[in-house]
């Protein structure tokens, strides 16, 4: 899943034992049907057989078909539009997280927007609040040892960022929420405690009676802080075999979640490169089983950001692709795909060496992704499945050919069918931050192919730019065109109103606004 790093505001994120959290809804929900996903922006992507399911920023989204039709759960029934944070399957289970952001003095705050799961592979739902406690602090049994835990009572900076699920338990990764277990489908939840950054594993045979807090903030209480009790991941191999990706590190344990051992970019000879780990995958193939992590560096200035991965269970590691923000991990076979801010790569032969995808262009619709930036990443068979702020988009890969010879382009659109007009989105936009699209639609007369110009013009009628000239378009489609904010001379314009110009073949010209705003 796409995953932000987050300063931790201080805020009093109050800890105790987790008290039920009853699920409020449980009902048949089909979803509603659309040619589109639900939202431009991806954050997950989960492929289970035909089935592609989509976290996007504004709710979940599932095609069975390819991307022809879209199965969208936002707006109805236990699910509101809030974005999906993370997506776990095990079977028929489906279980999702919500996040949304709020305001908190001033500052923009993730904040958990609860758990949906399905027990009949999206049939009904039910939906859980954010996992949260009551008291202030709390204490909890570790063996014989009594450890002292913060309770958290608010979904402010609680938001969940990964799930993983085993035969018996839920296991949700949340950032201020830390890492938490169900055995009852979210009925009640257990705090998991992981080493604090003073010790590099826990056991409950060991003497740690009140040694260290479970507590990812100091706040007003008068705890210990521990990145490595702020989770961004987690991961189930088996269901003893797990691992947690915190801001301190990776967390292993074998027994089931008891006991814990830490792997951390200061504490290994062979280490991971990063301690902030937003992302964890186990490849399997040939008897050969790797440990996939997404590492990112956290405040020692010796960690750099890229993928570290280990085939020794966690004794060793091997970094790759430094330099490189990863978001996501997708495995096909002996075929790694790492989501990243630089695009798509992918890897046959064990992070050796690494092809990144070329532009991806849609060569029916025209549809192209103007950032590189890739947060999901999903395979099926051949398939892979990858999204991010540009949309959706899928190819067939192949050895001969990687990332395919076409990719196809998911992008969502108010249609304008038959009628004779245009807009443009985002609007305003921020040409730093992406750019502006300029959605029109083609008459079906039987004329074929349309030569179409767009230009773009500042307030005073003064041409500013010619996005395209003369193009030639298919009759019966919608199209975007991209303006990136900068003029003919490929400088950046000035904060203000745009107007452009659609002009189709000798037809009477559309006119729309855009607002410039830096």
């Amino acid at each position: 899943m796409r995953r932000t790093l987050y300063v931790f505001l201080g805020i009093c994120l109050s800890w105790g034992a987790s008290f039920a959290q009853l699920p409020k809804h449980h009902q048949l929900e089909s979803g509603w049907s659309s040619p589109f996903p639900r939202s431009n922006t991806v954050n997950d992507i989960l492929a289970r057989q035909d089935s592609i399911w989509v976290g996007t920023e504004s709710g979940l989204s599932l095609t069975v078909n390819g991307g022809i039709s879209w199965i969208n759960y936002a707006g109805s029934g236990t699910f509101d539009e809030k974005g999906i944070s993370a997506i776990a399957m095990r079977n028929n289970s489906i279980w999702v997280a919500a996040g949304f952001s709020t305001k908190l003095n001033g500052e923009s705050v993730q904040t958990g927007g609860g758990l949906h799961y399905s027990t009949d592979h999206g049939t009904s739902w039910s939906f859980i609040p954010q996992p949260v406690d009551k008291g202030t602090v709390d204490t909890l049994t570790y063996g014989a040892n009594k450890i002292r835990a913060l309770s958290v009572t608010v979904p402010q900076q609680n938001i969940t960022f990964d799930i993983a699920l085993t035969s018996t338990a839920v296991w949700t990764a949340s950032w201020g929420g830390m890492l938490r277990k169900s055995t009852d489908l979210g009925v009640t939840w257990s705090r998991v405690i992981l080493p604090p950054d003073s010790l590099d594993a826990i056991k409950p045979s060991d003497s740690l009676n009140f040694v260290f807090d479970l507590s990812p903030s100091a706040g007003r209480l008068g705890l210990t802080a521990n990145n490595n009790h702020l989770l961004f991941s987690v991961y189930a191999s088996d269901d003893s075999t797990l691992w947690a990706g915190t801001a301190g590190g990776i967390n292993k344990s074998t027994d089931g979640g008891i006991s814990w051992r830490k792997f951390s970019h200061q504490n290994q000879a062979h280490a991971i490169s990063g301690n902030f780990v937003v992302a964890l995958k186990e490849q399997q193939w040939n008897n050969r089983r790797i440990m996939w992590a997404a590492t990112i560096n956290a405040n020692d200035p010796d960690e750099t950001k890229g993928v570290s991965f280990t085939e020794d269970g966690g004794e060793t590691w091997k970094t790759t692709l430094l330099g490189e923000w990863a978001h996501n991990i997708g495995i096909r076979d002996s075929i790694v795909y790492i989501a990243a801010d630089g695009g798509i790569l992918r890897s046959s032969d064990f992070g050796n060496s690494w092809i990144r995808s070329g532009s991806i262009v849609d060569p029916a619709n025209l549809q192209r992704f103007a950032s590189s930036e890739c947060y999901g990443v999903g395979t099926h068979g051949d398939t892979v499945w990858i999204g991010g702020p540009e949309g959706i988009a899928y190819t067939i890969d192949s050895p001969e050919n990687p990332f395919g010879s076409v990719w196809h382009i998911f992008r969502t659109a108010n249609q304008l069918g038959s009628k004779k007009q245009t807009y443009a989105f985002p609007n305003p936009f921020a040409p730093d931050n992406e750019p502006v699209r300029i959605h029109y639609s083609l008459a079906s007369d039987g004329s074929g192919m349309h030569n179409v110009s767009i230009r773009i013009f500042d307030y005073a009628m003064l041409p500013v730019r010619t996005v395209i000239q003369n193009a030639s378009r298919l009759g019966g489609k919608e199209y975007d065109e991209i303006w990136n904010g900068r003029d003919d001379n490929r400088s950046l314009v000035a904060n203000g109103v745009y107007f452009y110009r659609v002009e189709i073949g000798d037809q009477s010209p559309l006119w729309g606004k855009i607002m410039v705003l830096k």
